[in-house]
């Protein structure tokens, strides 16, 4: 097939070196059924990305790691737009539709140790609730503090000392190539659809509905869809 024949689809996605690994999976899982496709990435910075000092904890399901990319989707300046599908806001910005669920990966949580173990009154980072009160479950001498910025921000506040352990989804370290870390798996439920990805487009967009219908597990996998599946797969590595 020459060049002139593929169908070349503008995607808006967060700049972020995870996020640009979450499109290129998305790319070839599409490329299984659709193998003339190709993506030309948008890589945006969102209100999220630039603001590391506001807290997480009161901002569930808004849009502050998508807004920017809704914007520029609804003006037409990319066909759809890929998230973590957890990261997505509810309700979805007005004129904007999921086309697709992936199928994803391991859905758990974990707490990535800078040593071997996790010392009394460790002192360990997550921005959420949820993961607040499962580690409180684990440990009840463990220490909570907000932590912000990328998952390799995240590595080097923790190789300097500032934190024990990070609370990661397992899905990011997968992604990333980062599963020689030493981190344990945090029991408790994780956030609905962790570890799969969200395929947006505009809502009057039938094509891309229709080419991304390919890769959608929903209605298919209804059990990946609920909060707090978990692989079965057990990260072992360390002790607490």
């Amino acid at each position: 097939m020459s060049s002139s024949d593929k169908l070349i689809v503008r995607v808006g996605a967060r700049q972020s070196r995870l996020s640009r690994v979450q499109v290129a999976e998305v790319l070839q899982e599409l490329r299984a059924f659709h193998p003339h496709v190709d993506f030309e990435p948008v890589w945006l910075e969102t209100t999220g990305d630039r603001d590391l000092s506001t807290s997480l904890r009161t901002l569930d399901k808004t849009d502050f790691f998508t807004k920017e990319i809704d914007q520029k989707q609804l003006q037409g300046e990319f066909r759809i737009s890929i998230h973590s599908a957890k990261d997505l806001p509810d309700p979805l910005a007005s004129g904007l539709r999921v086309v697709a669920l992936t199928k994803g990966v391991d859905s758990s949580d974990v707490i990535v140790l800078r040593k071997d173990y996790l010392p009394v009154g460790a002192k360990i980072g997550t921005s959420s609730v949820r993961r607040e009160q499962n580690i409180r479950d684990l440990r009840s001498d463990l220490v909570c503090a907000d932590i912000r910025g990328t998952i390799d921000s995240r590595l080097q506040q923790l190789d300097a000392g500032i934190f024990d352990g990070v609370v990661m989804a397992e899905a990011a370290l997968i992604r990333l190539g980062l599963t020689d870390r030493k981190r344990i798996n945090l029991p408790g439920e994780s956030a609905a659809l962790q570890g799969q990805l969200a395929v947006v487009a505009r809502a009057n967009d039938e094509e891309m509905a229709q080419l991304f219908s390919s890769i959608d597990t929903r209605g298919r996998h209804e059990k990946s869809l609920v909060s707090g599946n978990r692989s079965d797969a057990v990260c072992s590595a360390g002790t607490f």
